[in-house]
């Protein structure tokens, strides 16, 4: 006799999405009331503004040409920074794991930039660079330990059992990198790039403040601070943090579209 059961729907995909989403609602609505609390509590919008007029303020200033091309500006910098960290991060740690001796050279000097604070950076950077390229060697600075650390790690981590089988059936390197290095190191570079690009976005932006350069999200935080235009802080703070969170979420759906397609996820 054949028994039908009637499938769970609270275990649907659809239920789990709605009930996620419903959760992060809460919690901004959380937040926002905080936030809200906090404004009525100190009555002084020098301090801090309300959340309606930091939303009202981010609209006056999107429906401004100057804040698109302020905001692609600080993005492609940044963002720039971000690809050269991650590239020469890569490639170092390919050769530190080849080479002891490379390894010996560099890891002193990873460890230098990962021990410096950021604003010593920034400030040498001044002297040594033009302001604009500042937020660029400031992001590149940020990225490069995390995805020298992970990759070295990724690749240290690799089974040796599948590189001796590997041996054995002379896959030669391009096949041995494609099918056992970069599965095995794709989880590590994927955690780099995510914590990097978030790492960029502060330091960049940070660097664009004291550099105070121009057509930037850091330059109009700064301009913001010295003219006490609450509102406008609160607005330009927002749109770092859209810009990093979307670019993250970006970064992450492209990293599983890339592991798909070569199976290397």
């Amino acid at each position: 006799m054949k028994i039908f059961t009637i499938p769970n729907k609270s275990n649907s995909p659809k239920r789990s999405r709605a009930a996620e989403w419903g959760r992060k609602c809460l919690a901004a609505l959380f937040w926002l009331a905080l936030w809200q609390i906090l404004y009525l509590a100190v009555q002084q919008e020098i301090l801090i503004v309300s959340p309606v007029r930091a939303f009202e303020r981010l609209l006056e200033l999107a429906g401004e040409a100057e804040f698109w091309i302020t905001a692609f500006s600080s993005m492609l910098r940044i963002v720039s920074g971000f690809l050269l960290g991650v590239t020469a991060g890569t490639l170092l740690a390919a050769l530190t794991s080849v080479s002891r001796l490379l390894y010996d050279v560099f890891h002193p000097m990873i460890s230098i930039v990962k021990a410096t604070p950021v604003a010593s950076f920034i400030l040498l950077a001044l002297v040594w660079i033009e302001s604009p390229y500042v937020p660029v060697f400031t992001a590149f600075l940020m990225v490069l330990p995390v995805v020298w650390g992970n990759v070295s790690n990724g690749i240290a981590k690799t089974d040796r059992n599948l590189l001796q089988m590997a041996e054995v059936y002379q896959f030669g390197i391009a096949k041995t990198i494609r099918r056992i290095y970069l599965p095995s190191i794709m989880p590590y570079f994927t955690a780099a790039c995510t914590t990097g690009m978030g790492l960029a976005w502060k330091a960049g932006v940070a660097a664009e403040v004291l550099a105070n350069t121009k057509h930037s999200i850091g330059g109009n935080i700064y301009n913001a601070k010295i003219y006490i235009e609450t509102a406008d802080l609160f607005a330009w703070t927002a749109v770092v943090i859209v810009i990093s969170v979307l670019l993250e979420k970006l970064m992450m759906r492209l990293m599983k579209t890339v592991g798909k397609k070569y199976n290397l996820s």
